[in-house]
């Protein structure tokens, strides 16, 4: 969806335009390759770095178009959320010190991006999934107020004919219902690319294909969301839902889903992998198109495939198949997009010299790898790194192996040849590949996060500890050591203004509740089990009704409550209750002028959660 001018397709005549233009960018591509016209050599990297935008308390701000506005730079541009921007890095030649040019230019871009946000009072955090978004955040109402984000958003939206269902089960379980495609903006990634020689091209992809869940092991960064922890990298669960155009009918023989690792090696030409992607996945939007691109090409010019191009946008694959133009020249790269961003700029670089590595250092031996290896066992490799990270056990040539002994022992001196037979400067080669290596013996972002959520958690709510965890993060990119070299966060470290806190860092969220007809009696021995001093009486809807607290049930004398006294006898039903994001001195101040213990928090008048004078010694 790079293309900033797109409508949704309309009617019959848009649609007939739109596929006479892309079927014409078929053939336009079909001829480029048969008159040898797409260039081979020689090879570049290039790279887009996605990045948070935080207030001083470390939660999103919607300010992206504000910054991006002071920045005045083209390299960079929006994303869906308001709270995000994306870095396109100039693409370079693959030789001698280009990667630690990358990391050079991509430093010097986010630090111009890092003063523009101190002026509006706001910092950047790379990592794939910020730890202190909330559902508040994912609204509609913070979508970049640019129109192809709300084309996309209604496209997929009447392509589903139903609202999303999220789903994520890892150690806790994450399951809701969401009215547009926003929850993509929680996911920042890292995308790498690397241009291929056409006639290598689908040899490369197969290998691409194959080394994918080992590369995402080493390169876990995402292991929360809204609190939870789910999977190793949850983005790839995450966006695999969040713009699913399936409904529950599995319309339109779409099975699988447009964010996708695939279903089968490939074969035949690149053309081919863009055929699949038209059969299985409608058009959605389409833009403006004038010149007729095989025309171009009898005339000695080279097309951009616009139509191809838009279509490939909003098909999103794992690893993806892009063509482009550049300096007048036509040429193929595979888009690595299964990276997350962060923790800091080295580690992604690392990220990056080590996937390209073993893209070019692939022994003969894996040559027609297609016809050696089962893809499920490829697929399920992939999908096994997301969810357990490096505590993953990999299939590999035939047996099973752990993710460390794999990386150490085959794929690191693997991408060590491939990227001497580049002529990469060895020092970089030597600087990076440590890293990867010092990451396998020690922890990467994912384990790094979920070990300090963790720790923090014991002593504070899940919503206090990620906003530490997120400070923390952000203090340590700031250093740029590697995540590998991390130390674990300290208490005496942790500086925290609670001036900042909502009701949402202090309430308790794991709490019993009771129906009205049930009796006084279970509710006096689940206090009493549980400790607690207060009950809330929700309905069959998950609404709030009533309270009932040790005082009211003090008041009955035990042969009352023998009899089978009822909840709705004995609850309160006249109730001061509070939103989760009002300040902890509002919260406090309803407590001591209505002379209670307990504020119930609601939203939409559903009960989320407790807070207690308790709550405030805590």
């Amino acid at each position: 969806m790079g293309n900033l001018h797109v409508t949704k397709l309309e009617n019959k005549k848009e649609h007939a335009n739109y596929i006479h233009h892309l079927m014409n960018d078929l053939e336009a591509l079909d001829l480029m390759l048969k008159e040898d016209l797409i260039e081979k050599e020689p090879i570049r990297i290039g790279a887009e770095q996605e990045f948070f935008i935080v207030d001083k308390a470390f939660f999103p701000s919607g300010n992206a178009l504000k910054i991006l506005e002071d920045i005045n730079d083209d390299h960079f541009t929006t994303e869906i959320g308001n709270f995000n921007l994306e870095i396109n890095l100039d693409p370079l030649e693959l030789k001698t010190d280009c990667f630690s040019k990358l990391e050079h230019q991509l430093t010097t871009l986010l630090e111009k991006a890092k003063e523009v946000a101190k002026k509006h009072h706001s910092k950047i955090v790379l990592t794939g999934i910020l730890p202190t978004l909330s559902l508040k955040h994912i609204t509609i109402e913070n979508m970049t107020p640019i129109k192809r984000y709300f084309v996309l958003n209604e496209a997929v939206k009447e392509s589903r004919n139903q609202d999303f269902h999220i789903h994520i089960k890892g150690v806790d379980e994450l399951s809701l219902i969401h009215d547009s495609v926003m929850l993509e903006g929680c996911n920042n990634s890292f995308q790498m690319h690397l241009q291929i020689h056409p006639d290598q091209f689908i040899e490369n992809y197969n290998w691409a294909q194959a080394i994918s869940g080992p590369v995402l092991s080493i390169c876990t960064n995402s292991p929360m969301l809204f609190g939870k922890e789910l999977w190793a990298e949850t983005r790839i669960a995450l966006f695999t839902q969040s713009v699913d155009t399936r409904a529950n009918s599995f319309l339109l023989n779409e099975n699988q889903s447009r964010v996708s690792f695939g279903n089968n090696w490939e074969t035949g030409t690149v053309t081919d992998i863009f055929r699949d992607n038209i059969s299985r996945f409608r058009s959605m939007v389409t833009s403006e198109y004038i010149t007729d691109s095989v025309d171009m090409i009898e005339r000695g010019e080279i097309p951009k495939l616009k139509a191809l191009n838009l279509h490939n946008g909003t098909v999103y694959r794992w690893n993806r198949v892009c063509y482009g133009v550049g300096e007048g020249k036509p040429h193929l790269r595979i888009e690595n997009r299964y990276i997350p961003s962060g923790p800091t700029t080295t580690d992604e670089i690392a990220n990056m010299m080590f996937w390209v590595g073993l893209m070019l250092g692939k022994p003969s031996e894996y040559n027609d790898i297609h016809e050696k290896w089962d893809f499920k066992d490829v697929k399920s490799n992939f999908f096994s790194a997301a969810r357990y990270g490096m505590g993953t056990q990999m299939f590999w040539d035939g047996e099973y192996i752990s993710t460390h002994q794999l990386i150490l022992d085959k794929l690191l001196p693997m991408a060590y040849r491939g990227l001497y037979k580049a002529d990469v400067n060895p020092k970089d080669v030597e600087k990076y590949l440590t890293i990867i290596e010092n990451r396998v013996k020690s922890y990467n972002g994912s384990q790094w996060l979920i070990k300090n959520f963790r720790q923090q958690s014991k002593t504070k709510t899940k919503y206090a500890a990620a906003q530490i965890l997120t400070s923390q993060l952000y203090e340590k990119q700031e250093l740029n050591y590697p995540v590998g070299s991390w130390n674990l966060i300290k208490e005496n470290e942790v500086e925290v203004d609670t001036s900042t806190y909502f009701v949402k860092h202090a309430m308790s969220t794991d709490i019993f509740s009771v129906h009205k007809d049930d009796s006084l009696k279970l509710v006096k021995k689940m206090m009493t089990w549980k400790n607690i001093r207060h009950m809330p009486v929700i309905d069959e809807g998950k609404k709030l009704i009533g309270l009932i607290t040790n005082t009211d049930i003090k008041g009955f004398s035990k042969l009352s409550i023998d009899k089978g006294v009822s909840v709705e006898e004995v609850m309160i039903k006249d109730l001061l209750t509070i939103s989760q994001y009002e300040s902890l001195e509002t919260a406090k101040e309803l407590m001591l002028n209505n002379m209670i213990n307990c504020l119930p928090v609601v939203e939409d008048g559903k009960l989320i959660g407790l807070i207690t004078s308790k709550d405030f010694f805590n």
